[in-house]
């Protein structure tokens, strides 16, 4: 199947493919009175004279706005709120078929900051919840970072779902080849929101004692002298590294390569120079860094990409439903590295015994979304990050 082809013809007969269903139906002038006015005054009263209570009264405490600019969309770039409108329907849509969550894509028509920071906190008591996605690097860290003192979770999805998936594939992947994430040489390739969260992560959860090397499109990152300031940022918290040079001398030795970069950068060659039972994460989507199968016939032992026609999918469909299901479900004011760290452990948990061609549950076991909440919830809940109405 043309799986391009085919989402075109049915996103054109669907006319999209989400809509807003309602939940009791208006069948008799008792109901309109009931639900519209005049008994809905009543309800608007109880709220203006206790505004926390829009929790009890309303769609809010299962509701998350899906929020872009569309600047960073998939792999397609800088397309606009139009173009990016699918895409924020179909994360929607996921929300409500894995997490029973009301999800509402919201595509906005600026990329200044502070304008897109102002519109989130304005739309705030709409939603429990905001989802930030495919917003580029690095207005999505300084957008991410000023939203949350809203009192209701905040994520970028690009940088904290990503992070955590791969996080829990690695922690499976270096079980199966008996490694110790702590004593790997990991590559990440690709600073944007993505890589720069996922090299966080690992180096927190390693106790800053992997040797992580940051490279992005013009070779090693944290060797050279002038850098961005985010760049300059990572570099402090996870560059152990001055190495010099490219992508190919970044891996020689290497044990992890983790691409969230461009198609075809890693060849044969350099996966023949990496240690022995290396692991591949070639996520560039939807053509990867390296096909699996030129990864495998080079040497390596596991190999995974962002696509769901090979083996050990990285999808952040694995994480982002369950992490806001939990938030959602514990009344929690915002999502904490400890939360992140809950959803983690779960999703790497779930996944059972770990093979080399299965170190992360496939998308569709939505029994996945449960455990993620529940460990989601408990860890808000023990960290005192929740609203008390």
């Amino acid at each position: 199947m043309d799986h391009g082809e085919e989402s075109l013809k049915r996103h054109k007969k669907l006319k999209g493919k989400i809509g807003i269903y309602s939940k009791m139906g208006v069948n008799s002038l008792e109901d309109l009175s009931v639900f519209y006015t005049p008994g809905v005054a009543a309800v608007s009263r109880e709220i203006a004279k206790d505004k926390d209570k829009i929790w009890d009264y309303s769609m809010r405490n299962n509701s998350v706005a899906v929020i872009t600019d569309g600047s960073a969309v998939l792999g397609l770039g800088n397309i606009g709120p139009e173009a990016a409108q699918p895409v924020m329907a179909g994360k929607a849509l996921l929300f409500k078929e894995f997490a029973g969550i009301d999800a509402y894509p919201l595509c906005l028509d600026t990329q200044e900051t502070a304008e897109i920071i102002m519109i989130c906190r304005s739309l705030a008591p709409s939603f429990g919840g905001i989802n930030l996605e495919d917003i580029s690097a690095p207005r999505c860290f300084e957008i991410e970072n000023a939203l949350q003192d809203l009192g209701i979770p905040v994520m970028h999805d690009d940088q904290h779902g990503t992070a955590i998936v791969v996080l829990a594939g690695l922690i499976n992947a270096s079980k199966v080849v008996g490694k110790s994430l702590e004593k790997c040489k990991i590559v990440v390739n690709g600073l944007g929101a993505a890589g720069t969260a996922t090299a966080r992560m690992i180096s927190e959860f390693t106790g800053y004692r992997a040797n992580i090397l940051l490279v992005d499109s013009q070779g090693l990152v944290c060797s050279r002298s002038k850098i961005s300031g985010y760049k300059k940022q990572i570099c402090k918290t996870v560059g152990i590294s001055k190495l010099s040079g490219g992508l190919a001398d970044a891996v020689r030795g290497a044990d992890i390569f983790i691409g969230l970069s461009a198609p075809h950068v890693l060849t044969k060659e350099m996966v023949r120079s990496m240690n022995s039972n290396a692991i591949v994460f070639a996520m560039a989507n939807p053509v990867p860094e390296i096909e699996p199968e030129e990864a495998l016939d080079a040497g390596a032992a596991i190999v995974a990409t962002g696509r769901s026609d090979f083996p050990n999918q990285v999808n952040n469909v694995l994480a982002f439903p369950g992490i806001f299901r939990g938030a959602l479900d514990a009344k929690a004011t915002k999502i904490t590295e400890k939360m992140k760290l809950a959803a983690t452990m779960a999703l790497a948990g779930a996944t059972g015994k770990a093979t080399a061609n299965r170190i992360l549950p496939q998308p569709l076991e939505k029994q996945v979304v449960k455990k993620i909440a529940r460990a989601v919830k408990d860890a808000a809940i023990k960290s005192g990050v929740i609203r008390k109405c």
